[in-house]
């Protein structure tokens, strides 16, 4: 496992932290987003979709549970398994998403543990106050031995 760490200093920073991670993600990668309500998981998900080319609006899926963005240079899958903490009983179809032709990001991916590739990217936010903000990456399994993050953080 390779770990990487970095602070953000605004929601601007870690927007463009996820614009710079864009750089670096390949279709079939999928990202989990670890951290409290408000700490910046879908901030860093709209750098990441600028990063990809992606121009629509990127906004929490909380309500819908994944929102598709086609329109990048690769789709990106954004998915909110906040609402899933007791629906688990059935096959969701998340294996198109994971193992596809985009790039995924989970939100409060705890929630579906269970479904959560071997190889899988974490990024986890903390927050200090209301601007600062500590962010771990670890990169899992065989699939990023040969990838380096450390360029963008």
């Amino acid at each position: 496992m390779q770990e990487y760490s970095l602070q953000t200093h605004s929601y601007q920073d870690t927007e463009t932290f996820g614009q710079n991670f864009a750089k670096l993600v390949k279709p079939g990668d999928v990202i989990l987003l670890n951290g409290d309500l408000g700490v910046g998981k879908t901030t860093f998900t709209r750098g990441l979709a600028r990063g990809l080319g992606i121009s629509k609006n990127v906004k929490s899926p909380t309500f819908t549970l994944i929102r598709e963005y086609q329109d990048g240079k690769m789709p990106l899958y954004h998915m909110d398994a906040y609402r899933l903490e007791n629906n688990m009983d059935e096959d969701l179809g998340f294996d198109e998403y994971f193992h596809g032709s985009g790039v995924t990001v989970v939100e409060w991916p705890q929630f579906i543990k269970d479904e959560v590739p071997e190889d899988h990217i974490s990024v986890n936010i903390k927050r200090h106050n209301e601007d600062d903000r500590d962010i771990v990456v670890k990169l899992y399994g065989k699939k990023y031995e040969t990838r380096d993050f450390g360029a963008i953080v």
